[in-house]
């Protein structure tokens, strides 16, 4: 691909207007803004469980539940995003504009599965299943970081779309 079409797509829009319309109508765009900040709590405290445990050897058991909730979290928050990205995009998963973002939530979706699936079937020992968490919280944070990049993109966007094209009178005197 050439510079002008690596510079028109980073330059596309986050939503065009009509997907603007529908995000601001879609009642999940509120659940989002609420369960994001939530699972980013639940995340820090869950962190710092499980760090305790692995320096300590205590609180397994507070671990173990912080992880739980914060798959529980993970997963409501992946499926109302679903919903969301529909009502938005028209599809599910893998809009254009999400679509690393929803790669990399595959992966932070397969590594706290695969977190339940070794706690359930107790096929690893507790370091290593903390161990296997931090990967899973990992793999998050890189995901958080993408999610908001691209939010502060679409906020940029906002502000430039809705300056004003003139200068004030004030600006143009010199």
């Amino acid at each position: 691909m050439d510079r002008r079409g690596k510079a028109q797509r980073k330059s596309r829009p986050l939503y065009s207007e009509d997907e603007r319309v529908r995000r601001d109508k879609s009642p999940w765009t509120l659940v989002q803004g609420v369960l994001a900040p939530l699972q980013f709590l639940v995340f820090l405290v869950s962190l710092f469980l499980v760090l305790r445990y692995l320096q300590t050897g205590a609180g397994l058991a507070a671990a173990t539940a912080s992880i739980v909730v914060k798959t529980v979290a993970l997963y409501a928050i992946m499926i109302t995003g679903s919903l969301w990205e529909r009502d938005v995009y028209g599809r599910y998963l893998f809009a254009p504009a999400f679509y690393w973002e929803d790669v990399v939530s595959m992966l932070v979706l397969g590594l706290h599965t695969a977190y339940l699936v070794v706690l359930i079937a107790d096929s690893l020992p507790p370091h290593q299943q903390m161990l296997l968490a931090l990967a899973a919280y990992a793999a998050y944070l890189v995901n958080a970081i993408q999610f908001l990049v691209k939010f502060r993109r679409a906020r940029l966007q906002a502000a430039y779309r809705d300056a004003p094209t003139s200068l004030p009178a004030w600006e143009t005197a010199a």
